[in-house]
């Protein structure tokens, strides 16, 4: 017996659901299908920031920002707790060549909406005291935030079956239906699903399941991993990120870094520290090398010292969606059949936009429908970056 939708979203974390959710609650019938559950991936194995400060002005910044507004209302809309807290960030600077590159950076992200200032040592650690007093400086946004990634993407799964979508959760997709002329559908172990627009929402799977439907969809997985304390009394403000971190997340430093090692600092609600984190290109090796773990808690430790009064209780990895440019694609790539993945380290940040970009991309029109020329795979800065590895520019940091 084959199920029958207008829609079929394939993936149910944070980006599948927000896709989920805002065409459901535009009137169309949406099946959502994962191969294992809501916050089984990606989404359930980052941190918790929506940060602005460290986007490049221009389309990235652009959909941030107005990703960013959707947050304020979101825990009414969703009708759920999501821990949403808006208290800034900050970026640690480490050395005078850090502070040099920050202070141009500052000037383009205030040309560009951001409010953002650069602190001296003595201010940044007024602001957040655990800094350690070698430090160069920070920069400080109040527009950043946090939200428990988890709480977000059960909270949109729930809406969205509110409004009837079925979520089909251990049903990993093993075919793709062609009538010969487009995606008409989708084979698992079980059940056969048929409907008019198939979504790749499968994150750092895209690239995999795009094959299946014969579309070459450039997204490679890149492994993270974060360390997790026992509960803490609250201590830090906001999200804390290194400067190291930007360059990790955009340059393919991997000679000068070791393992894409970058401070992200952040607490949950519950009071435990997360401290990241790397990025590793190793396919979807789930193994994380003692090495790794070692690298980010000295580097966490040289920022915030007092870290190392802390217990570490576990450790979580994760695989990010990487294109290349920092931006993901969304995009028709062939008929039937819808791509949108590849946020990366943005997932959290864009996800209540992408909602909107895909049923803006299916309606022809809306408010986010501009956005979409340039988050088309045919984009110049996709086929430039295509390499996982190949170098980025210093100033090219996003």
């Amino acid at each position: 017996m084959m199920t029958s939708s207008d829609v079929i979203v394939v993936g149910s974390g944070l980006i599948g659901t927000s896709i989920a959710y805002r065409l459901a609650h535009a009137g169309y019938s949406v099946t959502v299908l994962d191969q294992a559950a809501p916050g089984a991936g990606a989404s359930g194995s980052c941190d918790q920031a929506i940060f602005l400060q460290s986007k490049k002005p221009g389309v990235h910044m652009e959909l941030a920002l107005s990703s960013r507004s959707l947050f304020d209302t979101l825990e009414d809309e969703l009708d759920a707790d999501l821990e949403f807290k808006a208290d800034g960030g900050m970026v640690a600077i480490e050395n005078e060549q850090q502070w040099a590159f920050m202070e141009s950076f500052v000037a383009r992200q205030r040309e560009a909406g951001i409010r953002i200032d650069l602190l001296d040592r003595a201010e940044a650690r007024q602001a957040q005291p655990l800094l350690a007093d070698s430090i160069a400086g920070a920069t400080f946004s109040p527009m950043d935030a946090e939200i428990s990634p988890l709480l977000l993407n059960a909270a949109y799964a729930t809406a969205a079956e509110r409004m009837g979508v079925k979520l089909i959760r251990n049903a990993e997709v093993h075919q793709v239906i062609d009538d010969g002329t487009a995606v008409c559908g989708v084979v698992t172990a079980t059940s056969s699903y048929s409907a008019d627009v198939v979504i790749n929402a499968a994150g750092p799977h895209a690239g995999r399941l795009a094959r299946l439907a014969g579309v070459n969809t450039p997204i490679v997985p890149r492994r993270g991993a974060i360390l997790i304390t026992a509960p803490a009394p609250r201590q830090i403000r906001g999200v804390l990120l290194s400067a190291q971190y930007v360059a990790a997340k955009h340059l393919a430093l991997r000679d000068e870094v070791p393992f894409g090692v970058g401070l992200s600092l952040g607490q949950t609600a519950a009071g435990n520290l997360l401290i990241g984190g790397s990025r590793e290109f190793v396919g979807f090796s789930t193994r994380v090398p003692e090495a790794v773990m070692q690298a980010i808690a000295r580097h966490a430790l040289a920022i915030v010292p007092s870290l190392g009064n802390h217990r570490v209780i576990r450790m979580m990895r994760g695989f990010r969606p990487f294109t290349g440019d920092g931006l993901p694609i969304i995009e028709v790539s062939r008929p039937g059949w819808v791509t949108a993945a590849g946020h990366e380290g943005d997932g959290i940040a864009l996800a209540p936009l992408t909602g909107q970009l895909v049923l803006d991309l299916l309606r022809g029109s809306g408010p986010a429908h501009h956005f979409l020329e340039s988050l088309s795979s045919l984009r110049p800065s996709l086929s430039t970056q295509s390499q996982p590895h190949q170098q980025i520019a210093t100033g090219d940091a996003r």
